[in-house]
């Protein structure tokens, strides 16, 4: 089996180098698929030093969102199953052995890295962010009918055929319930790990906004009774 990472970059100089040794080191078959979205610091630069065999790197002509990079990055993925991977460092990559068990034991086709399920530990940040999360969490279930604890985790494993089952529409943030509500109707078989969150603050760098939640319950409701 061959792992696609794909890791949807901006503004991530300072981050990225430290994120890469800590997924090239995970003793897993894998390729690793950077897509730059426009970044505006040194990322550009830093790329070009990093790209070798196993280390595809793929550049937008301008900051499209994450969506639009993670899109890319499937259409470029050759693996066997794919993960998408932040370059924040909020997320750990030594936790990709338990994400892919269920799909290496045949029982799933998606996994999704919870941060609210399990013992794992947690860097204590913003409450109301943690409101939003479960609030958008309950609201996508009620339309797909599943129990996740946590929709919008970066950690989304699938198999490939699974990314290929459908296109990705939505540029920024909302991708999330996007393609929740779009393997909810595919009926694929969906797990749930708990995993590890060291979030960051604005101040180190963190993106969303309260925009970005008002545009997943568009989303939420758009590719659940509109698609």
């Amino acid at each position: 089996m061959l792992l696609s990472v794909i890791i949807p970059v901006y503004n991530e100089e300072k981050t990225l180098p430290l994120l890469l040794e800590r997924v090239l080191a995970v003793p897993v078959q894998k390729e690793v698929v950077l897509v730059d979205d426009g970044s505006q610091d040194g990322t550009r630069d830093l790329l070009k030093s990093l790209e070798k065999p196993g280390i595809r790197v793929f550049l937008q002509d301008r900051n499209y969102g994450k969506g639009a990079a993670i899109r890319r990055g499937i259409q470029e993925a050759v693996g066997d199953v794919i993960i998408i991977q932040d370059a924040d460092l909020e997320y750990d990559p030594n936790e990709y052995p338990k994400l892919l068990s269920p799909i290496l034991d045949g029982r799933a086709d998606v996994v999704y890295g919870s941060r609210f399920a399990g013992g794992e530990c947690h860097r204590v940040l913003y409450f109301w962010h943690s409101v939003g999360n479960k609030f958008l969490t309950m609201l996508s279930n009620m339309f797909t009918n599943l129990n996740l604890t946590d929709m919008e985790t970066c950690y989304k494993v699938m198999k490939k055929e699974v990314a290929l089952s459908f296109k990705i529409e939505e540029n920024r943030f909302g991708m999330e319930p996007e393609i929740t509500a779009k393997i909810a109707k595919g009926k694929w078989r969906i797990y749930e790990v708990g995993i590890s969150y060291s979030g960051r603050t604005y101040e180190e760098g963190k993106k969303i906004g309260w925009k970005d939640g008002v545009r997943a319950i568009i989303c939420i409701l758009k590719y659940n009774l509109f698609r």
